[in-house]
């Protein structure tokens, strides 16, 4: 479940927070209803620093419209949090195969291409995540066969999560 448009529908703001904060346990199931709250068996009362969120990614399909205002405004909610808690945040620009025929005909156009440029830029601009903070990858799709340029943007954007993870739990 993900962040979705109108109240009553995916996973909550809140609960989220709570999440970063190490407040829900492993297999709690996010109602879309209601959120979390401290008598819920779900709740971690006393969470240790392996509980906590020590990086916030956010995933942004790079051939979906615009998004709608309500979810903007989740995820501004989120990352706000996520800064007050010092948490790192990240963007993963998914689809971009899809989304751009440059990099469709060669994912090395990645950071070449003035279209998903833009839409790094926008993405940027609404969310307020930096621009080297976005990363664009290439979903495995209908590939049979691992392929090289694939795997980089993957690795790539794997390895500044787990940097920036390292990072955080270094200054707790």
């Amino acid at each position: 479940m993900g962040l979705e448009d109108g109240d009553g529908r995916g996973v909550r703001a809140n609960d989220i927070k709570l999440a970063m904060m190490g407040h829900v346990k492993d297999g709690y199931k996010f109602n879309p209803v209601s959120s979390l709250s401290e008598d819920d068996p779900g709740y971690n009362s006393s969470p240790s620093i392996n509980d906590r969120v020590h990086v916030l990614v956010c995933i942004y399909s790079a051939n979906a419209p615009q998004m709608n205002s309500s979810v903007l405004q989740k995820m501004k909610e989120i990352r706000e949090a996520a800064s007050d808690l010092g948490i790192p945040q990240l963007a993963i620009l998914s689809h971009i195969d899809e989304a751009c025929g440059e990099t469709q005909t060669n994912l090395k156009n990645a950071y070449r291409s003035k279209h998903l440029k833009k839409k790094m830029g926008d993405f940027s601009s609404s969310l307020g995540i930096p621009m080297n903070c976005i990363l664009p990858v290439k979903n495995y799709s209908d590939e049979i066969q691992l392929k090289p340029d694939v795997n980089t943007l993957i690795l790539s954007a794997l390895r500044l999560m787990i940097d920036f993870g390292d990072d955080y739990a270094d200054k707790l």
